[in-house]
């Protein structure tokens, strides 16, 4: 900008003779930074309006427009994950509304021998593009991807962006249990598996190994199951190695070493329960399949202690070869993470190289076959005897245990009982599975376990019979209390009225 300043009588300075007009250019004060040089009248009045009442309710405005957008982004949020979790719900589980796999059989030749092959009904299975296209209204519900599910229809729906969305179904989890069937144990056999039907809640795949003549009669049997669709089932030739099949065949009783070699047979299985012929489960076989879980990274099978009080022991009285723990370990319920087993290299006292599962038997029978009375159950307690080790991990010695020893309720024998009851945790919370050794199922020394093995033979799938079966054997139980298990006969039918309950008596799930 410029100023005039005149000379003379002004308050201006001037610089020569008097009177004389001078201009002077003065340079502009600097402005503060970032500060308008000018001022607009304009901005001026919004800058006044803005530090009024009325600016401050528009910035509290704004605020509330922020939360409330904020609250609506939440609430999309969690509606999306409650949508997932209808998804899953609606995909697991092995529901209804599928068709059932349709029963087949086939013949493997394996060494010389016709391996019959059948597969009973499974749990209902999803067929693809059968979905039923019109459910109700009330799972109409939103997917995280602003879609409908496949099987909701667009009457229903008002959205038909469904078909641009399929319900993609979890495969079901299915527990694989295998037993060994010889001689005259085809009875036995079928009634511990009506047990595991009855009561499971899992579809079951069956492993069967049984002698070539018993084929017919098992694929007869489960066959005329297979209105259930809850399990498939696989029937094995009984198979040993070669060079020494008929030594194992007699290995204690007929067949029973057969299950030594599960895990080099079923070589595409994960995991397996195994159970002796004698056995029979009053509560689901989901129970003890979900063991597996608890597995640290080094157990590779599970098994319940041979006895409970040392005194009554057989093993730390009698053997002559080693054993696992204070009492030894019974082999008759044997849960086995067989990858683990395939994978695993064994100590032992034969050399001071570690084995596989597959070179380990054969050496260890030749060693001790003179000294074994059990047949492949001291075997076993052989091999689990040198594996737990010790682990070396910063200087400190850690033991590493091979296997998981689980409660004696879980393979409840007479021995339990007879000599006074010794099993406490199947007095507090019931026995879960019973194991009839000794032949009691077939004789009059033990009714209790008698009565539980006739009950559950005699009782067919319907749920009525299923659920009167609790009173039935309480009534029968009653007068088995002239014996010492007998005396305790509640244990026997705690769980499995519990186990009753919650299958057949609870209303279904909508």
């Amino acid at each position: 900008s410029r100023r005039r300043r005149r000379g003379g009588g002004g308050s201006g300075r001037g610089t020569g003779g008097g009177g004389g007009a001078e201009e002077e250019l003065v340079a502009p004060a600097a402005a503060p930074c970032g500060s308008l040089r000018t001022s607009s009248p304009r901005r001026a009045r919004r800058r006044r309006r803005l530090r009024g009442p009325a600016g401050a309710m528009r910035r509290y405005l704004r605020v509330v427009l922020l939360c409330v957008a904020c609250g609506f982004c939440s609430l999309l949020y969690a509606f999306s994950q409650l949508a997932v979790s209808l998804e899953e719900g609606a995909g697991g589980g092995g529901g209804g509304g599928g068709k059932p796999q349709a029963a087949e059989a086939s013949w493997l030749a394996g060494g010389g021998r016709g391996a019959a092959r059948g597969e009973g009904g499974a749990g209902p299975a999803a067929s693809p593009g059968g979905s039923d296209r019109c459910k109700d209204f009330s799972v109409c519900y939103w997917n995280p991807y602003w879609m409908l599910p496949s099987d909701v229809c667009g009457m229903n729906c008002f959205w038909e962006a469904a078909f641009r969305y399929s319900l993609k179904r979890q495969p079901v989890e299915r527990m694989h249990l295998a037993v060994v069937a010889c001689g005259e144990r085809l009875e036995e056999t079928i009634t511990m598996l009506k047990s595991a039907i009855i009561f499971s809640i899992k579809p079951l795949q069956f492993h069967i190994f049984a002698e070539d003549q018993l084929h017919d009669s098992f694929k007869g049997i489960l066959d005329s199951w297979s209105f259930l669709q809850t399990f498939n089932y696989s029937l094995y030739p009984i198979t040993f190695p070669s060079q020494n099949a008929a030594e194992w065949k007699k290995l204690f009783k007929p067949c029973a070493s057969q299950r030594l070699f599960l895990p080099l047979i079923l070589k595409e299985v994960d995991s397996l329960l195994y159970v002796d012929t004698d056995i029979l489960f009053l509560r689901p076989m989901d129970d003890i399949w979900s063991l597996l879980k608890k597995f640290n990274s080094t157990q590779i099978a599970a098994m319940a202690p041979e006895h409970e009080e040392p005194r009554i022991g057989w093993y730390n009285r009698f053997a002559r070869h080693p054993y696992y723990g204070k009492t030894g370990v019974n082999s008759g319920v044997m849960l086995m993470n067989m990858t683990r087993m395939r994978k695993k290299y064994f100590k032992n006292d034969m050399t001071t190289v570690r084995l596989r599962w597959g070179d380990i038997l054969m050496p260890l029978l030749k060693k001790y076959k003179l000294n074994i009375t059990w047949g492949d159950q001291d075997l076993l307690n052989i091999i689990f005897f040198h594996n737990p080790g010790l682990l070396a991990y910063c200087f400190v010695f850690l033991r590493v245990e091979s296997l998981f020893v689980f409660p004696c309720q879980w393979n409840y024998r007479p021995d339990h009982c007879i000599y006074g009851s010794n099993c406490q945790e199947a007095e507090e919370e019931g026995i879960f599975i019973l194991h009839g050794n000794r032949g009691v199922y077939h004789d009059d020394k033990q009714p209790a376990f008698r009565t539980i093995y006739e009950a559950l033979r005699n009782c067919s799938f319907e749920d009525n019979s299923i659920r009167s079966l609790s009173n039935l054997l309480e009534l029968e139980l009653q007068k088995t209390v002239h014996t010492y298990c007998g005396k305790i006969y509640k244990i026997f039918i705690k769980q499995l009225t519990k186990s009753i309950r919650d299958r057949y008596d609870r209303p279904p799930k909508e």
